[in-house]
């Protein structure tokens, strides 16, 4: 057999190979999740998608003490959100890439950037949209002031995007999406395993060779990670993950992998009619502006990424009645949520086991904060007495299995934040506040038991 005909088999998950279909993969223990796909036969990929021989540099290795340790000059783009999540900006010769649901705004972020852009030739590919959706896109969301350096490319194979690379030479690159671009001389489908990380790996080289920083935008799969082999991850220097409900405004850019920057940083957008607004103070509008007290509504203070903010926790707790109890959670951990309630009807006495309980994080987020336990209990006791919690007190502490409050970090900070939004006092765990400088202004009430929590709130 003529060895252009002969095939092998892929792990989707992580793109280890194997001459035979095998159930479990070796590499990465996942189950089927072996492909078949042809055999690529060894070309020079480097001279074809790499620079020009007269750009490549000595491959001689280099004694790690003579080279020079520069500050890399970051590329600032208009959103001061990404440049956030990006660690401050783009690094050139990076390759980042953005994935999400689809419809969540990735094209949106990204157009929206490259356009007020002038100082730069930004390259866009895309191989889903037309020059004539583009330019739509591109009026909705700056208007009549596309008066950039950004030029279109509406292709799909990799031979003809770099022919265009080549003629163009854009000072950055931004391809939408990395699972509809293939190459010519492989003969499966474009998204395949092979596909995909070929075609990443050629962008990949061009970006290191020439300092051109190059965006992939990607899809994802339904268990919510990219799409495509895992390899794809491991080749890029920085995976960012566009978040947010499509039923709510508001968007959260937060990074998975970052070689020159903090993974723990995030981003927050409110998706608007013409793009995606900057929200710089999200805990203004994560709260709800009715004045009147309402029970089942508690203020919680997290800490996502490097930033702290309010988030209102709203609870229902009534009188089960069909029997079984449901147990409905939204934007919080259903598991977590039935250790709470467990933990108030072993160590606080409330019995809840006949009740139904319905919990909803405010404004479409999802939470995972240890520190908003205290806030979702004090919400949940306040729906079962049909007493109003008052909105001038917000919580912040963990909860364990005896009932006991636990310590959070970064106390001092949460203490700023609700100090700065006007709230009078704070709940948090006792002897959590030893070598802080609190800030004055606010009311410091520390408290041990989830009882301590109840007797303050309702007497």
């Amino acid at each position: 057999m003529a060895k252009g005909n002969k095939t092998v088999f892929y792990c989707k998950n992580c793109g280890n190979e194997s001459p035979k279909w095998v159930g479990k993969c070796p590499a990465c223990g996942e189950w089927n999740t072996y492909i078949e796909e042809p055999v690529v036969a060894k070309n020079s990929h480097a001279a074809k998608y790499g620079a020009d021989e007269g750009q490549r540099k000595s491959s001689a290795p280099i004694k790690i003490s003579q080279i020079k340790a520069e500050e890399l000059p970051r590329i600032k783009l208009p959103s001061g959100e990404l440049n956030r999540v990006l660690g401050g900006g783009l690094v050139p010769g990076s390759i980042v890439l953005i994935g999400g649901e689809p419809g969540i705004g990735k094209s949106t972020l990204t157009l929206q950037n490259v356009l007020r852009i002038r100082s730069r030739r930004v390259l866009y590919i895309s191989g889903e949209e037309s020059p004539q959706q583009l330019r739509m896109r591109a009026d909705r969301i700056a208007g009549s002031d596309v008066d950039c350096e950004c030029y279109l490319l509406c292709e799909t194979s990799l031979e003809s995007i770099f022919a265009g690379i080549r003629a163009d030479k854009p000072d950055m690159i931004i391809v939408d999406s990395i699972q509809t671009i293939a190459s010519d001389e492989m003969e499966s489908a474009a998204g395949s395993v092979s596909q995909v990380r070929e075609c990443a790996a050629a962008f990949q080289r061009y970006a290191k060779e020439t300092n051109t920083p190059v965006i992939l935008i990607g899809h994802i799969n339904k268990e919510g990670s990219i799409a495509g082999p895992k390899v794809l991850e491991h080749i890029v220097d920085a995976v960012l993950q566009f978040e947010g409900d499509r039923h709510y405004m508001y968007r959260i850019l937060r990074s998975i992998k970052n070689r020159f920057g903090n993974t723990s940083e995030i981003g927050i957008y409110e998706m608007k009619q013409d793009g995606l607004r900057e929200v710089t103070n999200p805990s203004e509008m994560l709260l709800s502006q009715n004045n009147e007290s309402l029970s089942g509504t508690a203020i919680g203070v997290t800490i996502d990424g490097t930033r702290p903010f309010l988030i209102e926790v709203q609870s229902l707790v009534s009188t089960a009645a069909y029997g079984t109890a449901q147990r409905s959670v939204t934007g919080f951990d259903q598991r977590r949520m039935n250790m709470l309630l467990a933990v108030l009807e072993k160590r606080v006495g409330f019995k809840l086991a006949q009740k139904d309980v319905f919990l909803n994080i405010a404004g479409g987020l999802k939470v995972n904060d240890p520190a908003m336990d205290l806030a979702v209990i004090c919400a949940i006791l306040s729906s079962n007495v049909d007493m109003a919690v008052n909105k001038s007190v917000c919580f912040t502490g963990e909860v364990g299995l005896s009932g006991e409050i636990r310590q959070v970090t970064r106390i001092d900070q949460r203490i700023s934040e609700a100090q700065k939004l006007g709230f009078e006092t704070i709940i948090v765990p006792a002897n959590n506040l030893k070598g802080v400088h609190t800030a004055p202004g606010i009311k410091i009430v520390e408290v041990s038991k989830v009882e301590e929590a109840f007797s303050h709130l309702f007497g």
